[in-house]
């Protein structure tokens, strides 16, 4: 789950109340470090403060395969990747700015499809990876043309450049609203892949992250594995494959035509036996199966013709001692 929102609507709030979700210890990936101010840390739940973001997919791999792993956590979050993307795109841009010399130049399609590749391996790690739940709150800036151009045209998600949308099963934006003379905190969903939830569908107030569970649970069949994975109905290993056979490659015609030469034939002795035989008078279009057969067949005619040499040799020397 995703949950965008400017600064101030409640997203470090929403991503504390996880640790209330019944899922088992929640893990914060901070990289805004806010998270000590969040009541119940290191109590509650862990935060785990990243101050450099390159370190940001160790702290993961410590988390989901590394020492980690004694802490046996039942869900995670990132706080926030705004801060992590906008961080290291922030590299790129100052890199192509040094190599144009331009002071306002701009990546490319295919440099910010790559910035993206390269970055979104720490979400691909957390979403897919990690196989729990997970909440990652992200920033968005205050609207202006691009949110007036979107209603425009009809669009219901903004899409960012850091790709977050393609990781995230729903996504919410997070909003404070006056409604009936009271500000309420307004969560709207903007992406959906679940039946559960769709798209503009609002949840109003103290809204937690087992709220959300919870109308999951209503609104789907109960075999749906909320709590925790189902059990796997296939082996987690292949069985091992048995030893690759060599197989000979087969004969040509190239190869047919030398053994004829080497054995004292002409080649328009093998093209009489394929037009004989196969009814190929083009010796070169022959389907490998007829190549081999012509092989076998002068393969037995060169043994009859050693077996005949042999006899004949014989009998010259029993002659030969008959007379002595």
């Amino acid at each position: 789950m995703a949950v965008r929102g400017g600064a101030g609507v409640g997203k470090s709030y929403f991503i504390r109340s996880m640790a209330d979700a019944g899922l088992g210890r929640l893990c914060i990936f901070d990289v805004e470090r806010k998270t000590r101010l969040l009541r119940g840390v290191g109590d509650h739940f862990d935060g785990l403060e990243v101050e450099f973001t390159d370190e940001l997919p160790d702290f993961i791999d410590w988390a989901l395969a590394g020492e980690g792993r004694d802490q046996n956590y039942g869900c995670f979050a990132l706080d926030s990747w705004a801060a992590y993307f906008s961080a290291k795109h922030a590299e790129v841009l100052r890199a192509v700015r040094e190599r144009t010399g331009d002071p306002l130049a701009q990546p490319t399609a295919e440099e910010l499809a790559a910035d993206q590749m390269v970055l979104q391996g720490v979400l691909r790690r957390l979403c897919i990876e990690s196989g729990k739940s997970v909440v990652i709150a992200d920033q968005i800036p205050a609207k202006g043309k691009e949110s007036k151009e979107d209603n425009e045209v009809g669009r219901v998600l903004p899409m960012t450049a850091s790709g977050l949308e393609y990781f995230a099963d729903v996504m919410v934006e997070i909003s404070l609203q006056e409604r009936d003379g009271e500000i309420v905190r307004v969560f709207q969903v903007v992406k959906s892949n679940s039946a559960a939830f769709e798209v503009g569908q609002e949840f109003t107030g103290d809204v937690t992250f087992k709220d959300f569970l919870d109308h999951m649970r209503r609104e789907t069949s109960s075999s749906l594995p909320i709590d925790a994975p189902n059990p796997l109905t296939v082996p987690e290993t292949l069985d091992e494959s048995p030893a690759l056979a060599v197989v000979e490659a087969p004969m040509t015609t190239q190869e047919l035509v030398e053994k004829a030469l080497r054995h004292g034939f002409k080649q328009s002795d093998i093209v009489t036996a394929a037009r004989v035989y196969h009814g190929q008078p083009n010796i070169y279009h022959l389907t490998a199966e007829q190549v081999a057969d012509l092989d076998r067949r002068m393969s037995a005619r060169i043994e009859k013709m050693a077996e005949t040499a042999s006899g004949t040799k014989a009998e010259r020397a029993g002659r030969g001692l008959k007379r002595a």
